[in-house]
C-alpha cells in the first residue's frame, strides 16, 4: 500500500466537513476540475487548501477531484506529520 493510498482510506472528509472543521483556506493551489496532476510528500492531487496556522507552521490539505486525499501539517523547519481528520 502506498503512503497515499494509506492516506485515503483512514476517513473520508469532504470539501464541505473540511471548511466546517478549518473554514475557508488561506491559500489554494490547483483545482479539483483541474486535468493536471501534481504531486507532494508522496501524494498525488490536483487540488492544494493551505491554512496558515500559529508559529510558522502551515495545515495542507489535499484533494483529487473531489477525494481527499490527505491533510498534513508542515513545521517552520519543513518536517511534516499526518493530520488524524
Amino acid at each position: 500500500m502506498t503512503a497515499e493510498s494509506a492516506l485515503a482510506t483512514r476517513g473520508t472528509l469532504t470539501h464541505s466537513l473540511a471548511r466546517e472543521r478549518w473554514g475557508l483556506p488561506d491559500e489554494r493551489e490547483g483545482s479539483v476540475n483541474d486535468p493536471r496532476t501534481r504531486e507532494e510528500h508522496g501524494i498525488r492531487y490536483n487540488e492544494k487548501w493551505i491554512y496558515f496556522l500559529p508559529e510558522g507552521r502551515r495545515r495542507l490539505v489535499y484533494w483529487h477531484r473531489y477525494d481527499f486525499r490527505a491533510a498534513l501539517v508542515e513545521s517552520a523547519d519543513g518536517s511534516t506529520h499526518e493530520e488524524n481528520v
